[in-house]
């Protein structure tokens, strides 16, 4: 597991994006058991980052059951692992740091 999410989070850092966090859920009572948060520079970074991150994990057999994607958030499924992308202004409405912690 420490290994898929080393994986993940060096593709984010290596395409730019910004303030990249892991969240630790299993000890508490959420639906993964990772959750990674990262700031975008904006919708066609998120879409770059997206592709990035199919084209590398897909060859490493990882499974992508959902994406969702809009201008400011998108979220990727991968069932045990959730990444959040956000632009700056939506990571800082939100603020799903304090949700998650409050949720460990």
């Amino acid at each position: 597991m420490q290994e898929r999410i080393a994986t993940i989070t060096q593709i984010l850092d290596e395409k730019k994006a910004e303030e990249i966090e892991v969240f630790d859920m299993r000890e508490g009572e959420y639906f993964v058991s990772f959750v990674i948060i990262a700031t975008t520079l904006g919708e066609k970074h998120a879409l770059s980052l997206i592709d990035e991150l199919k084209t590398k994990l897909k060859a490493k057999g990882e499974e992508f059951l959902n994406v969702e994607s809009s201008e400011e958030w998108s979220v990727i499924d991968l069932g045990d692992i959730l990444i959040h992308l956000l632009s700056p202004q939506y990571r800082k409405i939100y603020q799903l740091e304090e949700l998650l912690k409050r949720l460990v």
